[in-house]
């Protein structure tokens, strides 16, 4: 035993140095896992905001009522959607127009041929002829691109024009 006492007394300066080196190790690891923990309260501080002492299940179950909620009103514009876009391809969306002169004794192109159509090339044909002593405005109605009606040369025109132009 008393040798023990006397190695320990010959080393005790390394002991007393090994010992502080593993309080500084120690200070460090400390430090870090303080650090590491400021990070983690900031990141759960973050997750909880706007709950007052709720519990995390209830806060999850509020976000899955809001989710669901919001699908609802997703499938309900969707429908919307839908029903805009059905109601949109009887709309006019294709126009065509052309001024001509339809008789050689007037001095200028006052007459004129206008084809409005919608998505499925339905629509009407408005011409207007004028003339010196009167003007006379009609419609020819079209149906999928075409008239049960004689068109003009200036009304096929328009009609190709304006089944030609975009939507």
């Amino acid at each position: 035993m008393q040798s023990i006492i006397n190695l320990i007394d010959s080393a005790q300066v390394y002991i007393v140095l090994a010992l502080m080196a593993l309080v500084l190790i120690l200070i460090i690891i400390i430090m870090l896992t303080y650090k590491s923990l400021n990070s983690l309260e900031v990141r759960y501080r973050k997750l909880m905001r706007g709950v007052n002492n709720k519990n995390l299940e209830d806060m999850v179950v509020s976000y899955l009522d809001r989710i669901d909620e919001v699908k609802q009103e997703n499938e309900v514009m969707k429908q919307m959607y839908e029903q805009v876009n059905e109601e949109l391809k009887t709309c006019i969306q294709k126009n065509s127009m052309m001024r001509y002169k339809a008789f050689d004794d007037v001095g200028s192109d006052l007459s004129f041929s206008i084809a409005l159509l919608d998505g499925n090339n339905n629509g009407v044909i408005l011409t207007s002829i004028y003339g010196r002593n009167e003007s006379t405005t009609y419609a020819k109605p079209i149906d999928k691109g075409i008239s049960r009606y004689d068109l003009s040369q200036e009304e096929n025109k328009v009609l190709e024009q304006a089944m030609s132009s975009k939507k």
